[in-house]
Order: structure tokens, then sequence, then C-alpha cells
């Protein structure tokens, strides 16, 4: 199965959400602040048009996203990077993160 992930700068919404998020990191590998597992998420996302705030860092699922507002830019490294990270998740020891 491909994975589809959006590229970094993409606006979304997520299921229930009413503030779009920026997409600015992905495949975050961390230690849930609720369970002190180590877990992983697909996207890093901040709140937009606010920017970076540690504070309010949002760790998600590509499953959770209701609507892409805008789909950030795309090239040949990004075809890369998504066949590395596909790779990368298929040897993963570590759960993602169900939100």
């Amino acid at each position: 199965m491909a994975i589809n992930l959006l590229p970094l700068g993409s606006l979304v919404l997520l299921d229930g959400g009413i503030q779009k998020l920026m997409i600015v990191g992905r495949g975050a590998v961390y230690s849930d602040p609720q369970t002190g597992v180590e877990t992983y998420s697909d996207y890093i996302g901040i709140i937009y048009p606010t920017g970076l705030d540690p504070e309010t860092t949002i760790f998600f699922n590509h499953d959770n996203i209701d609507k892409v507002v805008f789909e950030g830019f795309k090239d040949e490294e990004e075809d890369r990077f998504l066949e590395i990270y596909q790779d990368w998740e298929s040897d993963l020891t570590i759960q993602k993160k169900e939100i």
C-alpha cells in the first residue's frame, strides 16, 4: 500500500476541528505525555495563522484529516521522501498514536 502523506506547508482541518493547522513535520516519534509510551504520528501541526507555539503543537494522523484547505509544495524530493517514509514506517516497532 502506497503512503500518501501531505507535503509540508499543507493546511488542513481535522475531524470536528474549526481551526486550520499547518503541517510542519512528519513521522514524529515522541513520548506520549498522557501515557508515557513511545509513539509516533504522521504529522506535526501548528495553529494557522499564529504559527509555532510549543504549547499548541498538535500530533495527528492522516486519518484524522477532514479537509485539505491547501496542499504544500511537491517535487521529486517529496516523492523520494515518501518512499523512505514508507520503509521507515514498516520497520517501526512502536505504535502509531491513536486519536
